[in-house]
């Protein structure tokens, strides 16, 4: 009997152990260098966001962190590069809903986006604006939509790149209402911007960010955002889920920016990280944030990791539909 008793307590000595050391490690982390991938070049919302969090992480945690820009592939080649790593809570990636359009569009990805990835919060976002040209009479969403029933095939459209999440936005407004208008691909919303204010085009889809300075001077008319709710640049344009139209009731997609590590980090490093990364977020209101992210043309977009996984699931449902309807296909 006390052999038995001796091979019980040595047992239960060992599983506490076990359960003790995920802790342990969450207290030391991180003990090292913490990388953040961004996939997109240096310079734009993503990276901000990347080394904005990098700088304040870096001061919390007094450890160095740092941004590695790891591009192509509409962001692929950076999640599969985070994808790779160990499970660790040493290589996080700056998560945006471009990954969400490479997870319906791109076949043969090594990942499911959806399953290969633990969420870790959404911090920020860059609001998507539909805008005409000032000798488009139409002032509001209604008239906007009036107008294209009116001339189906008339009008044509700019949405920064194709399967963009501009693109995507204008897509799903269309087929929402039954409309027809061209899209005519660009590579970047500022040569789309360029070529409305030129004339070429009456109607572009891209970031308030990006329009906000031609609508102040009257050369872009506001219509309506089209994210979740109306941006602080322009607080005055309604979404489009407030403009009156039944159909749109519910319409949404926004375009943000977040963290994501791989799956299989321990449980009690993602608790952490993620109570990091939004205690940091939770600074957003401070004089010296606020003036970052709006010049970085960045909004606060602060989501927790269970409804930044609801969303991500929810958009890669309502993205397969729209790539489907209108045969949005990966460039």
């Amino acid at each position: 009997m006390p052999c038995l008793t001796k091979t019980f307590s040595s047992l239960a000595i060992a599983l506490l152990s076990a359960f003790a050391l995920p802790a342990a490690h969450a207290q030391d982390f991180p003990n090292r260098a913490v990388r953040i991938v961004a996939t997109f070049t240096a310079g734009g919302a993503a990276d901000a966001t990347a080394r904005i969090f990098a700088e304040k992480l870096s001061v919390l945690w007094k450890q160095p962190v740092y941004v590695d820009n790891r591009i192509g592939g509409g962001g692929s080649i950076g999640a599969d590069n985070v994808f790779r790593s160990p499970p660790d809570g040493y290589t996080l990636l700056l998560a945006t809903n471009t990954h969400v359009i490479n997870h319906v569009l791109l076949k043969g990805l090594a990942y499911d986006y959806t399953k290969d990835f633990v969420p870790l919060g959404l911090v920020t976002s860059t609001a998507t604006m539909l805008a005409v040209t000032p000798n488009i009479k139409a002032n509001n969403l209604k008239e906007v939509t009036e107008m294209l029933k009116a001339s189906p095939g008339k009008y044509q459209y700019s949405a920064c790149n194709m399967a963009s999440p501009q693109h995507f936005s204008m897509e799903m407004y269309k087929h929402a209402l039954n409309l027809e208008a061209q899209n005519i691909p660009y590579r970047g919303c500022t040569p789309a911007i360029t070529d409305a204010l030129g004339g070429q085009i009456n109607i572009v889809m891209a970031s308030v960010t990006a329009m906000s300075a031609f609508v102040k001077q009257g050369t872009l008319k506001p219509i309506a955002v089209m994210s979740s709710k109306r941006s602080p640049t322009l607080p005055d344009v309604p979404t489009a889920r407030e403009s009156g139209i039944p159909e749109l009731k519910n319409f949404a997609l926004d375009n943000y920016y977040g963290f994501m590590a791989p799956r299989g980090t321990p449980p009690a490093i993602q608790k952490k990280l993620e109570a990091d990364i939004m205690a940091v977020a939770k600074t957003f209101s401070e004089p010296e944030m606020k003036a970052r992210i709006e010049a970085a043309g960045l909004e606060p977009f602060v989501m927790n990791s269970t409804d930044m996984m609801k969303l991500i699931r929810s958009d890669a449902d309502k993205l397969a539909t729209a790539a489907k309807q209108a045969n949005i296909q990966a460039e």
